[in-house]
């Protein structure tokens, strides 16, 4: 094909602009819909080397330049390709611009090929790009990743395990974690998820046996194995991996997702990883405390905790989340002290750009910012509780500073002020509204105006009558007023609407253990509220309580001793020492209800239990 000089200028002109288009596109246009989507993952480019000084240093370090294998002919191609694929015929332009990439062996051409191929939906074709960018260019580890990804996204699953061992045997050490974290993700999505996982494994046969990279690749495995609904294999992964390596923290992140009454082996892989390596992630370890506070472990997890501020005092973390479980203790000092040491390293940490990061420290501190409010507020010191208060900063946060401060007016004794203050604040969503309706409740309850919170949750009630929160509040009510029968038609509606609601099941067979009827009845429903929250330490102690009442003593001191240990709570407490004092252990009751006060002296169940018994510990 020959030009003339004019239009040899005019394509090559054309020819680089549509290029410059053509490299921004890979970013920026979106792919047709329908299309395969890719994730292209290049390689990081070399940093060029210092350059030596003077001109003859120059010389040496800059090579000659070398003549362009792209000729006027081939400008004519790919500029025709390009307006080809952009005028409606993506089919003739992939091919022209994929047989100037085999002409001039130029990776971004191919890749140009493989990007209009998935624009037109054409999987196959892309494919066929991504290959023959790999036959003119065999050391092109970008060829082999698209070629990859584009067989995930065609689920050719099977075809995928040579092209994997390949990039994994080109992978340096350091970056196989974020290789496997890619493949765990990528191959997450294929529709056949027990193949993945199989030909995963298949791919990293040799890593598998390596003492260095094993126990990643085990927990790459189980990853996918557990995607795939395996369960019992991703536990058997880990358990390989953390054998071949102890020290690697993956399999022993991956047993953390599998902690579960219903999974037990789960747990020693992480704990075995944790006690045995001194240099244990604290990312993990924090993420177990978390994990146990879920499964309501408070005393282990404040356990992990502790081993963390100890080990690692200068994170700040741990610190909250510690102080969070010492206050939930009523261990109060204990609790102070560490909110505010989370605190000052917070502010240490100042420096941080990360946005996310710097979001996340703020909501941790005004978290602290509450919790220290509330310690004062229990040794109703309110003016320092309101100081703590007025640090608080954020709209989300504000609204919550607010409903704390109408708390702390009605504490003392200003409930009309309170309430207003609840009315006040603003309500941008429909779930504002019904906040703001709750802590208005709330706040009535807690200054024992039982008829008015009862009145206001039965209108509410009456224009939402499907709403389970509504009815519970309402029945908790009605108990209080001595409404008892209300009390159980809206629990036993409440099961109606939710029969999944532990709390439903717990509370209507409590009240009817602690009124000494229909006790087979009670202890039945408490029973399904323990298999609906077989961990909940206060569904234990409503469990125990029923056991007490239908004379099971030993028994009730066994499940009641196991839910204080869990959960000292005064309410448990209470139950617990008067089990313990009907049985002759009166010194042993004591020293329990003594405790109990010390968390809260002022608990209803507490003083009465004591005044009951004419006990003065």
């Amino acid at each position: 094909m020959n030009l003339s000089p004019r239009r040899h200028r005019l394509a090559a002109a054309a020819s680089l602009a549509l290029l410059a288009c053509a490299v921004h596109a890979q970013s920026s246009a979106p792919a047709a819909p329908g299309s395969p989507v890719l994730t292209i993952e290049h390689s990081a480019q070399p940093k060029p080397a210092v350059k030596p000084k003077g001109t003859a240093a120059k010389a040496a370090s800059e090579p000659a330049p070398q003549p362009s294998a792209l000729t006027a002919d081939l400008f004519y191609e790919i500029l025709m390709g390009e307006m080809t694929a952009r005028s409606g015929d993506p089919g003739s332009g992939y091919a022209l611009v994929l047989d100037a990439a085999r002409r001039l062996r130029d990776g971004k051409l191919f890749q140009r090929a493989v990007e209009i191929a998935l624009q037109s939906r054409s999987g196959d074709a892309a494919l066929a790009a991504a290959r023959a960018w790999q036959e003119a260019l065999p050391t092109s580890r970008d060829a082999r990743r698209i070629e990859l990804q584009i067989l995930i996204a065609l689920n050719r699953i099977g075809e995928t395990v040579e092209p994997l061992r390949a990039e994994v045997a080109a992978t340096s050490q350091v970056e196989r974690p974020l290789l496997m974290a890619v493949i765990a993700r990528n191959y997450a999505r294929a529709s056949d998820k027990k193949l993945a996982a199989s030909v995963v494994e298949q791919a990293l046969v040799d890593e598998l046996k390596s003492p260095t990279s094993g126990g990643l690749a085990w927990a790459t495995v189980g990853r996918l194995r557990l995607n795939a609904g395996d369960a019992s294999g991703a536990l058997e992964a880990a358990r390989k991996g953390q054998e071949i390596d102890p020290a690697s923290d993956a399999p022993a992140a991956l047993a953390l997702e599998m902690i579960d009454p219903g999974q037990p082996l789960a747990e020693p892989i992480v704990t075995r990883y944790l006690s045995s390596n001194p240099k244990a992630a604290p990312d993990l370890r924090i993420a177990y405390a978390r994990v146990l506070v879920e499964n309501r472990r408070f005393n282990d997890s404040a356990a992990q905790l502790q081993v963390l501020t100890t080990s690692r005092p200068e994170l700040a973390e741990p610190w909250l989340l510690l102080g969070s479980l010492q206050m939930q203790a009523r261990q109060d000092a204990a609790a102070e002290t560490s909110i505010k040491r989370f605190i000052e390293l917070s502010a240490n940490r100042g420096g941080n750009k990360d946005a996310d990061d710097a979001a996340d420290r703020k909501r941790g501190v005004s978290q602290a910012y509450f919790a220290l409010s509330q310690l004062a507020e229990r040794r109703k010191d309110f003016t320092a509780a309101e100081r703590w208060l007025a640090r608080v900063d954020g709209a989300d946060e504000l609204v919550a500073a607010q409903t704390r401060r109408a708390a702390l007016l009605a504490r003392q004794g200003k409930l009309p002020q309170a309430r207003e203050m609840i009315r006040s604040l603003p309500e941008r969503t429909p779930d504002d509204k019904k906040q703001k309706f709750l802590a208005e409740v709330q706040l009535l309850r807690d200054a024992k105006q039982y008829q008015a919170a009862y009145d206001m949750l039965a209108q509410a009630s009456a224009k939402s009558p499907d709403d389970g929160d509504l009815v519970y509040d309402q029945a908790m009510v009605a108990e209080k007023l001595n409404r008892l029968d209300d009390m159980e038609r809206l629990l036993r509606r409440l099961i109606e609407l939710k029969p999944e609601s532990q709390n439903a099941y717990n509370a209507l067979g409590y009240s009817f253990a602690d009124r000494k009827i229909r006790l087979d009845e009670a202890r039945t429903l408490i029973q399904k509220a323990v298999q609906l929250a077989p961990e909940d330490p206060f569904i234990a102690d409503s469990l125990g309580w029923v056991e007490f009442r239908l004379g099971n003593t030993t028994e009730a001191i066994r499940i009641l001793e196991a839910a204080y240990k869990t959960r000292p709570d005064p309410e448990i407490g209470a139950h617990f020492g008067e089990v313990l004092w009907s049985t002759g252990q009166k010194d042993r009751a004591v020293t329990v209800w003594k405790e109990a006060l010390l968390s809260d002296a002022e608990n209803e169940t507490l003083q009465e239990t004591l005044k009951r018994l004419r006990v003065k510990p």
